[in-house]
């Protein structure tokens, strides 16, 4: 099987969100730009998405809280997401932003963004010209650079071209990405981070507990799309998830599932979303949360005290 089903998942989980937000279930004024199409999705797939953008939003919180003016995102598998623009609508200043994506991805995103006055008004915020190629762009602080990350010299070579500061507290995020990647490749993409830079976070959403029978379904599904579930191995639990970074030189780790991170958003916030759509029945909702987790991995000492629970 080739990358394409891989890549379909974006416009899937693209799809999705902008769904969930036409519906009110969080804001997010640029999505439009990159997603047209709509498709209605079942609540319970609509509150999973909330509680997953919601619950990465808290850690990305977390993640400048304490990094400051010099934090720099490096997002993995980065695909239509919008979060460079939503910081910089709150007024977050971030010294780096890349976006990484397979190049037939950015070069869709490049596309769009090029065509666009509003995302590019925000992006020329900053000092200097937009540079653009058929698959990345790059600006004063926001680059878009197609890369398979599985190719650690060519990914090493973009990011000295995004101006990436090893130096520099760096978050790095993916979201069902890890899942469809070898693990011998996750293990030495982690292992190069961590002999790279000095201060980081990880962030890693992705499916968990799929050794029961509503895991089957989940992935079953997955297969017929044609994705190939190379790191499906790192998922079996919570334990397995943490355990790639402690195995490849990160100081620590934590995890919850999506029960967890859904419980522990603000309750104002939960009553809300849960009057847009009316759901018969909570068990399909919390075998869905239960089958996905959010770990993150931290390098240096800065992030030691990351949790989920404190708001």
């Amino acid at each position: 099987m080739g990358d394409e089903p891989v890549m379909a998942t974006n416009d899937d989980a693209s799809e999705c969100k902008r769904g969930a937000v036409q519906l009110g279930y969080w804001q997010d004024s640029y999505i439009t730009s990159f997603v047209k199409h709509i498709e209605k999705r079942a609540p319970e797939i609509n509150r999973g998405y909330f509680a997953r953008v919601k619950g990465v939003e808290r850690f990305v919180q977390k993640f400048l809280s304490k990094a400051g003016s010099l934090a720099q995102i490096v997002n993995f598998g980065a695909g239509y997401d919008t979060l460079y623009w939503r910081l910089k609508e709150e007024g977050i200043h971030i010294s780096n932003y890349v976006e990484i994506d397979f190049p037939n991805v950015t070069s869709s995103k490049c596309y769009m963004i090029k065509r666009n006055k509003e995302l590019l008004d925000i992006i020329h915020d900053q000092d200097g010209e937009v540079k653009f190629s058929s698959t990345d762009m790059h600006s004063g602080n926001y680059h878009c650079i197609g890369v398979d990350i599985r190719n650690l010299s060519l990914l090493e070579t973009k990011l000295q071209q995004a101006e990436v500061n090893y130096s520099s507290p760096t978050l790095f995020l993916a979201e069902c990405v890890l899942v469809y990647i070898e693990n011998d490749c996750v293990n030495r993409l982690l292992q190069w981070i961590a002999s790279k830079f000095k201060s980081g976070l990880f962030i890693n959403y992705e499916m968990c507990n799929i050794n029961d029978t509503f895991g089957d379904v989940m992935l079953g599904n997955l297969r017929a799309r044609g994705c190939n579930l190379a790191g499906i191995s790192s998922c079996k639990n919570i334990d397995t998830q943490k355990a790639r970074f402690l195995l490849n030189g990160w100081q620590g780790t934590k995890a919850w599932d999506m029960v967890q991170i859904y419980y522990n958003l603000p309750a104002c916030e939960r009553q809300r979303i849960e009057k847009i759509e009316f759901l018969d029945e909570q068990e399909l909702l919390i075998q869905l949360f239960q089958h996905y987790c959010i770990c993150i991995g931290w390098l240096g000492q800065d992030f030691t005290d990351v949790n989920f629970e404190e708001c």
